[in-house]
This record gives structure tokens, C-alpha cells and sequence, in this order.
């Protein structure tokens, strides 16, 4: 389970920055008390040299060493008490030259004794959201907000299943499939015209995947296959895509059958698709084609291996964009 390393990465850099601000408003609180109350850090000196004195008669270990404790343990006690009040006194807390980190469970290094730390894991988690929905818009895309109300009652054909009721059956298989999401989860092909909510269900299921701390990847198929085809021939920023694709805990692949098809694209499908299934990840597939449609168009060797290897969902019904732009 995780992200990416891109992901994982951006992460850590936001920690790096956070430490260097922490590091740089504690600064500018010195400077602030070396100007209003200088004698704060004169005592700050003189604790760090008692410090020092302390280990030098811990070393040095001539004369009584205990006594020689106790009076700079008292002396230490008197310094710190008319440091705290100074502070106060000018209406500081006692705490105003210590650093301040975001997190003060990892003090904002990402990691505890147990592993990562929350504050690392919501980074990753909102870096995830944001590279989505900088793509297509992740925010309104929930379970919460599909609506039945736009798919007919009546069955397309006498004695079949109303959209409806076809759309209902989907929409329950989407949640029990994002509720109980694993690595290990089945593929699934959601196939049908468009607008008729295959992007927004899949991106439910990604939202539910990444909230519990999954890495997804989503793209259109012709957008994934462009970053292939720039890396392949040297022409991308780094080698990272195809990593991402093969390695990602859940892959989204938008839109298939609407990219431009050369010889290295479907060979790059076909090599996604077996190779995710053959290790067990799942991968989501949205596409307009029918199954004719997608085996004209790809090799049977593609096709093949999506009918035995995805759940098959059918989407039903009229484009839900026109209708609400006719204001239905």
C-alpha cells in the first residue's frame, strides 16, 4: 500500500520547506527578544555554560562532585525562573524562542518510532487529490452526489432492465467495491456511451481509495500513452510514468479507445494491462466502445484479456450532460 514516489517525494519536500520556515520565524523571535529584552539571551548563555561547567566536573571528577551539582543545579533553577519571568513579564509565553514545528508528534520530520507519521500520510494523501484534480475534477465526484434521477424507468427493450435499475446495480457494486478496496481487488471495465457517469464513479472509487491512504493513478489513455511515448524517445522530463502505471495500488485509465493508436500505443496497453493483471493489481478501464468496437480496434490479444480478467459493467442510458443543459 502507498503512493508514488513523485508523490512521496512532493511530501517530503513540503516538510523541508516547513522545517526551514520553522527554523526561520524562531529566528526572527530571537531577534525580536534580543531587541526587547536582551537579558533572555544572556541567560540562555549562561544555562548553555553551566551545561558545560556540569560536564566538566562530571570528567574532571576532583572534590565533591555531588556539591558541586547541586549548586549549579540551583544556580540553573534561579536562571531559568527570572528567564520564564522575564518573558512573561513583557507578555511572552515561556516557550517563545523554542522551535514551533507544524507537527509537534514528528516535529514535522514525517516519521515516528512506528513508521510515518499522520502528518506525512495527509500531505501524500492531499498531493494525491491535487495532481487528480488538476486533471478532472476529483472534489465533486463522490458516491453522495450521483444521482439515479437521470436514468429512465422504462426498459430499453421489452422484458429487459430499465437504466434505472441497471445503473442501481452499478452504483451498489461501486461502493461495496470502494469500501472494501484492496490490492488485491478485482478490474473492472466500465463501458458505455457518453455522459453517462463512468468518470464520476470512477473517480469515487479512486477518492474512497486514496482517503485510505492508496496510491491511485488516473489519466486519459491518450494522455498516459503521450508521457510513455516522450519517455520512450527521450523526449519526457523524467522516466517515471511507467513505473507509476505498473507499480500504482490502483490504476484509473480514462477514456480508452479515444487516443490515437500507432503500433507502440497498443503494444503499451496490451503490456499494462497483462502485466498489472498478471501481478494482481487492480486497474479501472472506462471506455465509449463496445466489445466489437474494442476488438476492432486493438488486437485480440487485448481484448481477450479484459473479458477474462475485468468485472464488466455496463452503463445504460441518455447523455446526462445534455440533459442538464436542456435543464432536466
Amino acid at each position: 500500500m502507498g503512493y508514488g514516489r513523485e508523490i512521496y517525494g512532493a511530501a517530503l519536500d513540503e516538510l523541508s520547506r516547513r522545517r526551514g520556515l520553522v527554523r526561520q520565524q524562531q529566528a526572527q523571535r530571537r531577534q525580536e527578544i534580543a531587541q526587547k529584552i536582551p537579558e533572555v539571551l544572556e541567560i540562555e548563555r549562561r544555562l548553555a555554560q553551566t551545561s558545560l561547567e556540569a560536564a566538566r566536573s562530571v570528567l574532571g571528577a576532583t572534590g565533591d562532585i555531588q556539591q558541586q551539582m547541586d549548586r549549579l543545579t540551583a544556580h540553573n533553577k534561579q536562571l531559568q525562573q527570572r528567564y520564564n519571568t522575564l518573558l512573561l513579564q513583557h507578555g511572552y509565553p515561556i516557550d517563545y524562542l523554542d522551535l514551533h514545528p507544524v507537527c509537534p508528534i514528528c516535529e514535522d520530520e514525517g516519521f515516528t518510532d512506528d513508521g510515518q507519521c499522520q502528518c506525512l500520510k495527509e500531505l501524500m494523501r492531499k498531493e494525491a487529490y491535487r495532481r487528480i484534480n488538476s486533471l478532472t475534477p476529483i472534489a465533486s465526484c463522490d458516491f453522495d452526489h450521483f444521482s439515479l434521477e437521470y436514468y429512465d424507468l422504462a426498459p430499453l427493450e421489452h422484458g429487459g432492465v430499465s437504466p434505472r435499475q441497471q445503473m442501481e446495480t452499478i452504483l451498489d457494486y461501486c461502493q461495496h467495491y470502494a469500501d472494501t478496496f484492496s490490492l488485491h481487488s478485482s478490474s473492472i471495465l466500465m463501458q458505455g456511451p457518453t455522459g453517462l457517469g463512468k468518470t464520476h464513479l470512477s473517480l469515487s472509487i479512486a477518492r474512497a481509495a486514496i482517503d485510505r491512504g492508496f496510491g491511485v493513478v488516473y489519466g486519459s489513455v491518450q494522455n498516459l500513452m503521450s508521457k510513455l511515448e516522450q519517455e520512450k524517445f527521450g523526449r519526457g522530463s523524467n522516466d517515471d510514468s511507467a513505473r507509476s502505471l505498473m507499480e500504482c495500488d490502483l490504476l484509473i485509465l480514462d477514456d480508452l479507445g479515444t487516443e490515437f493508436t500507432t503500433q507502440f500505443v497498443t503494444a503499451s496497453i496490451y503490456n499494462l494491462i497483462n502485466s498489472r493483471l498478471l501481478s494482481a493489481k487492480p486497474t479501472i478501464i472506462n471506455t465509449n466502445l463496445t466489445m466489437q468496437e474494442l476488438n476492432d480496434k486493438y488486437t485480440q490479444r487485448i481484448t481477450s484479456r479484459i473479458i477474462g480478467g475485468y468485472d464488466r459493467l455496463v452503463f445504460m442510458g441518455r447523455d446526462i450532460r445534455q440533459q442538464k443543459r436542456m435543464g432536466y
